[in-house]
């Protein structure tokens, strides 16, 4: 998926994109690209689910089912992404930069996953906090205290650092705007189908996979960033390196602690425990050691950190691309 069409823009894409990000981040008013890709996964399933219902199909067919809707997922958005660089190009060097930069920044989301997660744990008052953390977390906020929207945030946080930064970044590095493209849409179809209870459990198998495969090294890169940024924030680099090591995992998903287990060592906290999705408690493992109460204070510490290793990141992606298509 690796574009050869107007590399040179496509290097400065990258930081164009990421500072429209930084600076403008995802409204939420405004329409977005990942919200088409929801669309067209949801209508896709129901079609899918109309000729399972049809033919009667078990497991094997429900799988089946779960790599054809991965397939035309991917493939369209993979296509749309091409359309939007061929298009640019065409345009001359304004146009490709522009359809490249916006590319990349509609693919990152470290703003407003900061900002999100700092109005939810500053709410003025509970049912608000419970109502903004619902919109980066996929947990059940209802029943949540205080101190357990304060964890989340910083969970939501340091997991996401992985899936709205380090990964998209690294997969532009690999395949230009189209690649970061393709991981976009298998992260949603995670997100929408991915999971193990009995809708999904062979329909989003597939998705599931492919997810885990292409968030491997991003994962582990995001834990050494996560340390390094935390020596820029004069936080614990040196127990995020070793929590991350020890604690990355201990998830049942082979990517989802790193990032998690090196913030906790950061920030000198223990993060994990149980967490309610629907009707079903997920007892998770704890991340960390145990130690001071998480509070607003070490959310905003987070989203430091995390803003820190988002700009660590977007440099050093944009340093391998050069490196790359030089």
């Amino acid at each position: 998926m690796n574009d050869t069409a107007g590399e040179d823009w496509s290097l400065w894409a990258l930081p164009l994109g990421a500072m429209l990000d930084a600076v403008l981040g995802d409204p939420r008013t405004w329409p977005h690209p990942v919200r088409a890709i929801g669309r067209l996964i949801a209508t896709t399933e129901r079609a899918l689910r109309r000729g399972l219902a049809r033919s009667r199909g078990g497991p094997r067919a429900e799988r089946i089912a779960g790599v054809v809707l991965v397939l035309v997922v991917l493939g369209l958005t993979g296509l749309a992404a091409w359309g939007v660089v061929t298009g640019g190009d065409r345009l001359g060097g304004l146009g490709s930069l522009l359809g490249r930069g916006l590319l990349v920044y509609w693919g990152l989301a470290a703003r407003s996953l900061g900002d999100e997660a700092l109005r939810a744990s500053e709410a003025a008052d509970l049912e608000t906090a419970r109502r903004e953390l619902s919109m980066i977390v996929g947990r059940d906020t209802a029943t949540l205290d205080r101190p357990a929207i304060y964890r989340a945030c910083v969970e939501t946080v340091a997991e996401n650092c992985n899936d709205a930064v380090v990964a998209p970044l690294f997969w532009f590095v690999v395949g230009g705007p189209v690649g970061l493209w393709a991981y976009k849409a298998v992260n949603t179809l995670d997100s929408m189908v991915g999971y193990r209870d009995e809708r999904y459990r062979h329909l989003g198998w597939a998705s599931a996979r492919l997810d885990d495969v292409a968030g491997l090294i991003p994962a582990r890169l995001t834990w050494l960033l996560i340390a390094l940024a935390a020596a820029f924030r004069n936080e614990h680099a040196a127990a995020a390196l070793r929590i991350g090591w020890r604690d990355g995992s201990k998830h049942p998903s082979p990517n989802a602690a790193w990032g998690e287990a090196a913030m906790a060592g950061a920030l000198q906290v223990e993060l994990g425990g149980p967490s309610t999705y629907g009707r079903l408690i997920r007892f998770k493992p704890t991340l960390g050691d145990p130690g001071a109460p998480i509070g607003p204070a070490i959310v905003r510490r987070a989203v430091g950190v995390l803003w820190v290793a988002s700009g660590l990141a977007a440099f050093l992606a944009w340093i391998a691309r050069a490196c790359i298509v030089a």
